[in-house]
């Protein structure tokens, strides 16, 4: 059985899919690792550091057919799935959401289909959380972001020439990224705030030493993924109409807000970029699935008719791709080696919770929505 991993065909992502390290558990538990040539070069990892134990090819044509597992970072092309063979597996970021015609094509072809997005948020699975990891990193990476691009420091400064005030900064959405950009900006002096619909996380927020933004919204909740739960026209302008004082006040607003499986909703209106100050910041790192930052469209960086900079983060945890592959690579290998046989092939036992969530194709049918599973 060979798990095979490809190069990533977008210049921007920089993470791979299997280390050196998860190379050689995966080959102690008995899987054959095939590999495209500097698969983790743009990571820290070149070819040598993966050992003996691992079969190396420099034309990904050649890898897939002889692929029993397939690791992808995106959706797969096309061309890549016909390329699979029938009974084989993949495992990547599959946007189930809004690639159903990709499904559709991998189920006609006989390939079984893992959505890393859809792993549940369990205990058992906890290990194996990819979204969770990555999250994390790119909350850090916004900070570190924002750090670099103000105009003033983060920390407060007592200096014969005088106090240099902290900066400021909200944070909207305390999931795992919004978290960890609360803890890293105020490891580094910053005043933070921050808010979230889901009054639940407020101790979070607290327990790192930032103030929580208390709006009254009524009935809210979360998914069973954790995801906040989308908010009614009536609540969304409750939430505006508060936020917009904490915008004026902020040197960097950071987004992380995400609806499970829909457009991000937008938070941060122009009405809130117009009370901010010139030369401060709005990143958002929900870019990827319609953006928190009205008029922010895509990636990248451009500053508002007022001086404010905004900056569309879609991966940031792409600006640390060897802590990025590391422990991506550690969720992929602990999914692995769960489904592991004793005989060391690809158990499909759709009773098991952990595929039964994130299997989106196989035996011939589309397995999402779970609805559409029979």
């Amino acid at each position: 059985m060979r798990v095979a991993a490809l190069r990533e065909w977008n210049s921007q992502e920089r993470r791979c899919a299997i280390t050196p390290e998860t190379a050689r558990r995966l080959g102690e538990a008995g899987w054959t690792v095939l590999l495209q040539k500097n698969l983790g070069q743009a990571a820290g990892f070149p070819d040598g550091a993966y050992g003996d134990g691992v079969e190396w090819e420099e034309d990904w044509k050649k890898i897939l057919p002889k692929a029993s597992l397939l690791l992808l970072l995106r959706p797969p092309e096309e061309e890549e799935i016909a390329l699979l063979r029938p009974g084989s597996a993949l495992v990547g970021f599959l946007r189930p959401f809004d690639r159903g015609d990709r499904l559709r094509t991998l189920a006609e072809r006989g390939v079984r289909a893992i959505s890393l997005e859809l792993l549940p948020r369990t205990t058992l699975a906890q290990s194996m959380d990819v979204l969770s990891s990555q999250a994390g990193l790119a909350g850090y990476a916004a900070v570190i972001r924002a750090a670099s691009l103000l105009p003033k420091l983060f920390p407060m400064l007592v200096t014969p020439a005088g106090t240099v005030q902290p900066a400021r900064i909200f944070v909207i959405g305390a999931g795992v990224a919004g978290l960890q950009a609360i803890a890293t900006a105020r490891r580094l002096g910053a005043l933070v705030e921050a808010f979230d619909s889901r009054p639940a996380v407020e101790e979070q927020v607290r327990s790192l030493g930032a103030k929580f933004l208390r709006i009254d919204l009524g009935q809210t909740g979360a998914t069973a993924q954790g995801y906040a739960l989308e908010l009614s026209e009536e609540q969304r302008e409750a939430q505006r109409r508060a936020m917009l004082q904490s915008c004026a006040r902020a040197d960097a607003v950071i987004t992380t807000a995400k609806v499970f499986g829909k457009k991000a909703p937008i938070l941060v209106t122009r009405e809130m970029l117009d009370a901010m100050r010139p030369g401060s910041l709005a990143i958002d790192l929900a870019v990827e699935a319609g953006g928190n930052v009205e008029g922010l469209a895509g990636s990248g960086d451009r500053v508002s008719g007022n001086g404010v900079r905004l900056i569309g983060l879609p991966a940031g945890e792409n600006d640390f791709p060897a802590t990025a592959s590391q422990l991506l690579a550690n969720n992929l290998a602990q999914l692995i080696l769960h489904l592991t046989g004793k005989d060391g092939s690809l158990r499909w036992n759709l009773s098991d919770g952990i595929l039964s969530a994130c299997a989106v194709a196989g035996d011939g049918r589309v397995l999402w929505p779970k609805t559409a599973a029979a």
